[in-house]
């Protein structure tokens, strides 16, 4: 059932994010027929700039992320000796470096990785969490943790933003250029046809909705790897139980104060604790009644 799970949330895991970097192209291409009369320029346009904005991403250091959750790093395992000696086990356990270790004064129990590969990660704890969680609760997280790690999720979540952020430039060019004179297509050639109409206003449509489409791609990227990183917990920690009550625990926290909003993503749970009484498309967490049910079906 476990091994089944984890299959089935990595093909997941491709159609989306395949779907993501057609969706980019898609803009481009619609930015493209709009403002510039060529839908090939437009592509072009946005693999050029999601190649930009990729390198830019993935070559940020962790330092950066860590500074926006005012995170400090631990140096020496006599700073928090439990964490340190959890994290150096389950990196043993999942076969990765040891990653460095930081801890976020905030009284709300999280944790997240991060990084560009298991060579380059890291970690970061709250204190609420190294206060509530007994041992056993906290390798299950530090397990779910050393997952994200070696499954390259920290660097499929660095490649998502640096998609989402692609698209918001390429819409932000179109709206530049329609202000600024762009987009007046030669009517001549196309003769007024219903077919020149309708896919003007597809392709406006595409431009308008493309951040929308991007965001809901983006957290049901976010959403199934925190499936994936709950079942690689109890692979590596042999102990659904304890991935099962931490998650528990967690669940009844207060939002964080020190987390940054646009590494929401990140942590194992919304540090945010945003509610959408509609829907659950925008959440960056599946619900968490829903992980654990299917902890306790492993």
């Amino acid at each position: 059932m476990l091994y089944q799970q984890i299959a089935q949330n990595k093909r997941r895991t491709i159609y989306v994010m395949v779907g993501f970097v057609l969706l980019v192209m898609v803009i481009g291409m619609a930015i493209g027929y709009v403002f510039f009369n060529s839908a090939i320029m437009g592509v072009v346009m946005a693999i050029i700039i999601g190649g930009i904005y990729m390198v830019m991403m993935i070559s940020q250091s962790t330092s950066v992320v860590m500074s926006m959750n005012h995170a400090q790093e631990i140096t020496d395992e006599s700073q928090a000796p439990e964490l340190w000696h959890i994290v150096e086990d389950m990196a043993l356990v999942a076969q990765v470096p040891m990653p460095r270790v930081f801890i976020i004064r905030d009284p709300s129990p999280n944790a997240f990785a991060t990084g560009n590969d298991p060579e380059h990660a890291a970690v970061a704890a709250t204190t609420g969490i190294l206060e509530r969680l007994n041992r056993e609760e906290l390798e299950g997280v530090m397990g779910h943790e050393m997952t994200h790690v070696r499954n390259y999720d920290i660097r499929l979540q660095t490649i998502s933003l640096a998609l989402a952020a692609a698209i918001s430039v390429l819409v932000n060019i179109g709206m530049h250029s329609f202000w600024w004179g762009g987009g007046r297509r030669d009517r001549d050639n196309e003769g007024g046809g219903y077919l020149q109409i309708i896919m003007m206003i597809l392709s406006v449509l595409v431009i308008i909705l493309g951040p929308v489409a991007a965001t809901i791609a983006q957290m049901a990227l976010s959403r199934n790897r925190e499936y994936l990183a709950d079942a690689g917990s109890v692979e590596l920690t042999r102990n659904p139980q304890g991935m099962i009550s931490a998650l528990q625990k967690i669940s009844t926290a207060q939002p964080m104060k020190a987390a940054d909003a646009s590494s929401a993503a990140l942590y194992i749970s919304d540090p945010l604790k945003n509610k959408h009484s509609f829907s659950h498309l925008f959440d960056t967490h599946p619900p968490m009644e829903k992980r654990i049910e299917r902890l306790e079906q492993m």
